[in-house]
């Protein structure tokens, strides 16, 4: 009888033996503030509009290929420059797959492989899709304000030579905007060696964007996703770049990648995108009436937030997420992915009513 642990061992690379799976907690009955997403849903009288174009979805057919109906909404309503298209991706998880993917060249005696490079702390992501496809990670330490270490980038781009560098904008976990003539400054640095994506899934709430500089930067990626501006559940990501680097990326993407509900619900809520912005705005002031309560509280560190997230540090991280967790509320422990991070917290920005439930259940935990 095949020994399944032999059966791993022999099939299975060593990296991805030695490392845990991406672990989503179960949230049934918790107050859900660890994942970043808009608590408010479509209103009624759209979400049964809604049901209705899914019902007339054909689920019998594959969707059409070039998802042009789509693109073309993307790019109508979401600021894509004129003359450039986009990239869809099932969630942006999928684009920064294809994007190692496709960088992950090698020489042919294995002696060197492309190199991925982001400031870190950052989206956990970035590393592990550099991981499963064949290249090198190098992570640069952003300075103990959370803003980009320039000098510290532009050596490891001369050291490394990275053929794809992330620039979270603003940056997840730490919430922030790095400077924008510093992230300039790497890409000029990069030039024709690597490509730089600038990552702006908090776009909505942040309300600045590279888009408008990607004529002037032919290496330069701008990537979003939908699942920030209220539509997480869907999972749909796109990016944008000057056309043939576009090309190139296209072709390591999955066929029908992204399926017809997906398309339709996309499609829709488009059509509607000024009720998903109202949303967002009710978020930002929420963030500023929550950042104000939090930095009010003794002990606690409130770091600055263009996201719909905050970061902060408390005294004790550990004994607070546990707390937290016994009142019913999710949030996500920051200690344990950099060292700048020391008893560092991160919550989502909510409702009024799950906002204030958090600040009472985080002011017991500090008592």
């Amino acid at each position: 009888m095949t020994d399944i642990a032999k059966l791993i061992e022999n099939t299975i690379r060593a990296d991805v033996r030695a490392v845990g799976g991406y672990h989503v907690p179960d949230s049934s009955g918790y107050v859900k503030l660890d994942a970043m997403e808009n608590p408010y849903q479509l209103p009624d009288e759209l979400r049964t509009q809604l049901g209705a174009r899914l019902a007339d979805a054909a689920l019998n057919r594959y969707p059409v290929p070039s998802y042009r109906t789509l693109k073309d909404a993307i790019c109508a309503k979401l600021g894509i420059p004129a003359g450039y298209d986009v990239l869809l991706g099932n969630g942006s998880d999928e684009l920064i797959t294809i994007l190692a993917t496709t960088i992950a060249r090698q020489e042919r005696d294995g002696s060197k492989r492309a190199v991925v490079m982001a400031p870190v702390p950052a989206f956990v992501m970035f590393s592990r899709s550099a991981q499963f496809a064949g290249a090198d990670f190098v992570g640069v330490p952003i300075k103990p304000d959370f803003s980009l270490d320039l000098p510290a980038m532009l050596a490891a781009i001369d050291e490394h030579k990275p053929s794809l560098v992330f620039l979270a904008y603003p940056n997840n976990p730490t919430g922030n905007l790095y400077d924008a003539a510093d992230m300039e400054a790497i890409i000029t640095a990069l030039g024709e060696s690597g490509v730089v994506v600038v990552d702006e899934a908090y776009q909505p709430f942040a309300k600045v964007s590279f888009m408008d500089r990607l004529p002037q930067h032919p290496n330069l990626v701008v990537m979003r996703t939908l699942s920030k501006l209220g539509l997480a559940g869907i999972r749909l990501g796109y990016m944008t770049a000057a056309a043939p680097l576009l090309a190139e990326f296209e072709k390591v993407r999955p066929p029908y990648n992204v399926n017809i509900l997906t398309q339709v619900a996309a499609e829709f809520a488009l059509e509607h995108l000024d009720v998903l912005d109202r949303q967002a705005e009710l978020l930002n002031v929420e963030r500023t009436r929550l950042a104000a309560a939090l930095a009010a509280l003794p002990g606690v560190e409130v770091f600055p937030s263009a996201a719909n997230f905050i970061a902060l540090r408390v005294p004790d991280a550990e004994r607070a997420c546990k707390l937290l967790h016994g009142e019913k509320v999710l949030i996500k422990n920051l200690s344990k992915m950099h060292t700048l991070l020391a008893n560092c917290i991160r919550v989502t920005v909510s409702t009024p009513q799950e906002n204030d439930q958090f600040l009472t259940a985080l002011k017991a935990s500090l008592s």
